[in-house]
């Protein structure tokens, strides 16, 4: 069992609502049924994650916003990809960035990938989502730091992803205490290399961590030679007929 803090656990064991947030697949022309897949009517997703090419690209796509456009029509939110570099981006291709995908996508917020940590990072990081509030006042904003951030970070951000990692060490992972703050809708779990056998089990964690947005994957990232995410797991099916409906503690 992962490690819990009692606060925790007494808040979030019961009464979340689970949803699916997809950290974004490869390009539509090269997996078309899996977008095409998300725009399933039913499906539980939160949002979804579009990185044309680590942001927006150079040009409009016609594919990627054929594929924004369907998932708009099913109501799914879409977010624009944008990777801080653990803050050393230049903030004026940052919001170039952030315009291309309001222009040519007009995606409902952001996922700001490989976010900062740090306490010292909090200032460029609150810099970027004011400005990118006030391009898009009803921008959705993720904030992927992939593990427990300084606590000052959810102050303004939507959503934080706290976990992004294996299976091995997700089972094993501990929640930091701060986050009994916050509702579950606030933060995010991604996990790969998870075999079928412990969606249950990775569902159970994620509730009793207090993470009401997941993302469960068996792809793995060869030991960092790969992107676990740019495809759907093998068992898709199983966790949108899991996802949502709760899971006996």
């Amino acid at each position: 069992m992962p490690h819990l803090t009692g606060t925790t656990a007494g808040a979030t064991g019961t009464g979340v609502r689970t949803a699916l947030g997809v950290p974004g697949f490869a390009h539509p022309l090269v997996a078309p049924a899996q977008w095409a897949e998300l725009a399933r009517p039913g499906t539980p997703l939160d949002w979804v994650v579009l990185d044309v090419a680590a942001g927006p690209g150079s040009r409009p796509d016609p594919h990627c916003l054929e594929a924004a456009g369907r998932l708009r029509a099913a109501g799914v939110r879409v977010l624009g990809h944008l990777d801080l570099t653990y803050g050393a981006r230049v903030f004026g291709d940052l919001l170039s960035d952030a315009h291309r995908h309001l222009d040519w996508y007009r995606v409902d917020g952001f996922l700001l990938d490989r976010c900062p940590t740090e306490r010292t990072g909090l200032p460029e990081v609150r810099r970027a989502i004011t400005t990118l509030r006030a391009v898009s006042d009803t921008a959705h904003i993720v904030l992927g730091h992939g593990r427990h951030p300084h606590p000052g970070y959810a102050e303004d951000a939507d959503q934080l992803v706290t976990f992004a990692g294996s299976w091995s060490d997700y089972r094993w992972s501990q929640v930091a205490e701060w986050t009994a703050d916050y509702p579950p809708d606030r933060f995010c779990h991604f996990v790969h290399s998870m075999p079928r056998g412990h969606l249950d089990e990775a569902l159970r964690i994620a509730r009793w961590q207090g993470a009401a947005t997941v993302y469960f994957t068996d792809r793995t990232d060869r030991g960092g030679r790969a992107d676990p995410w740019e495809g759907m797991p093998g068992y898709w099916d199983d966790i949108v007929s899991r996802v949502g409906t709760g899971v006996s503690e």
